[in-house]
């Protein structure tokens, strides 16, 4: 689309292009004095300044919040297939770039925002890729992105899951099932630094598996040589094969889904480790928390990888409390000279918030604790220097003297 040539324009108040200016890629509805034209869901619209100055072309999403996502600054730009299909080159280019293809088989090829395509998640597990259109922009340009995802990396499926909540609040229903391809794939095989793990893209959390916890995997694994480990929240068991795969002396690993152990003990079976020394328990984690507190179990590693407990500002405060206390009760279970490697990827909670819940945690549970390790996610989930809320995956490594 031509911006000069387009109809439909977002006028922004008086002051409110700043962020726009800084390259920040959302236009809140707040920030829209009056919008011209008939622009429809996932439609390109011109962001114009209160004063008339032309800022780029962005997705129009009427029904959210974010009413603009920004396509591109240059507002002479055209925003059609082929404008998509660069994108998507340039994402893929820099994962050829980094090293990663040494060590796995799996990664994020598109990172949304932060690869200027918003909206949008690509994950591929060997030869099937797992998409997630997540906003009204993507939405309206999927079939082309679906061909050239194709053409550009030769997988032999397209698995799509579009089934995030986030969707609803872009007024679209939630999708999924295979759009491309070999429709018997649903359960890929995978590697990561000499381990297998079979992903289910059809029906795991997010797109099947956690990929940008990969280089914390490996540092876990680097660090239970010998250990008593701990692993909450273990979904699939990627920690708790890495602890073992590392040397761990005994892994027990816990998740309060049936489905999720039964994958985990397939992932388990599919690596040649003795598996005598892991043991999978399906519980509550809080609940078993207290009740290995209560038998005075203690462990020299623990692993908190808990789901998103605040995905936005409004659930911060419960979430706050919900780390707390599963962060003082693993202080409590932790053998002097112990580890806790501790996560949290709500988009809600930042870095110095999560480290002062950690630090409210040690103090109540009378523990001397100190910071020896920052987390983050993986490479190839890159973080746009003017998008600080894509990175939400943070994470400590604690020391208890």
């Amino acid at each position: 689309m031509n911006a000069k040539a387009a109809a439909p324009v977002i006028v922004l108040k008086a002051g409110r292009e700043k962020s726009i200016r800084r390259r920040h890629p959302w236009v809140f509805s707040g920030a829209i004095e009056k919008v011209l034209g008939d622009p429809q869901g996932g439609d390109t619209v011109l962001v114009r300044s209160a004063e008339g100055q032309q800022l780029g072309l962005a997705a129009y999403s009427p029904q959210s919040q974010i009413r603009g996502r920004m396509w591109t600054y240059d507002a002479s730009a055209s925003v059609d297939a082929a404008f998509l299909r660069n994108r998507l080159k340039c994402a893929l280019d820099m994962r050829e770039r980094l090293p990663l293809g040494q060590h796995t088989n799996a990664m994020r090829l598109v990172h949304s925002e932060s690869d200027g395509l918003p909206g949008l998640i690509v994950d591929r597990y060997a030869d099937v890729l797992v998409a997630q259109f997540l906003s009204a922009g993507m939405e309206r340009w999927r079939e082309d992105i679906l061909d050239a995802l194709v053409e550009l990396t030769k997988c032999e499926a397209v698995f799509e899951r579009s089934d995030a909540e986030v969707r609803t609040l872009e007024g679209l229903p939630e999708r999924a099932g295979f759009v491309r391809g070999n429709r018997d794939a649903s359960r890929c095989a995978i590697s990561e630094h000499g381990l297998v793990f079979r992903v289910d893209v059809a029906a795991g959390q997010k797109t099947g598996f956690f990929l940008d916890q990969r280089a914390n995997r490996l540092r876990v694994r680097e660090l239970s040589a010998g250990r008593e480990v701990l692993d909450c929240f273990c979904y699939s068991g990627g920690f708790a094969i890495s602890s073992l795969a590392g040397g761990a002396k005994q892994v027990t690993a816990i998740d309060s889904s049936e489905t999720a152990i039964k994958v985990a003990r397939e992932n388990l079976k599919s690596n040649a480790l003795d598996a005598s020394r892991l043991v999978f328990k399906e519980a509550d984690v809080f609940l078993h928390l207290r009740e290995l507190r209560n038998r005075g179990a203690k462990f020299d590693l623990i692993v908190l990888d808990p789901p998103k407990f605040a995905p936005t500002a409004a659930q911060v405060e419960n979430a706050s409390r919900a780390y707390k206390d599963i962060n003082l009760l693993a202080l409590k279970l932790l053998s002097p000279g112990g580890l806790l490697a501790t996560f949290s990827c709500s988009g809600g909670i930042s870095a110095d918030l999560f480290q002062k819940i950690i630090a409210g945690a040690a103090l109540d549970a009378g523990a001397d604790a100190k910071i020896i390790e920052r987390f983050g996610p993986a490479a190839d989930h890159p973080v746009a220097l003017e998008f600080p809320e894509g990175d939400y995956l943070k994470g400590l490594l604690v020391y208890r003297a």
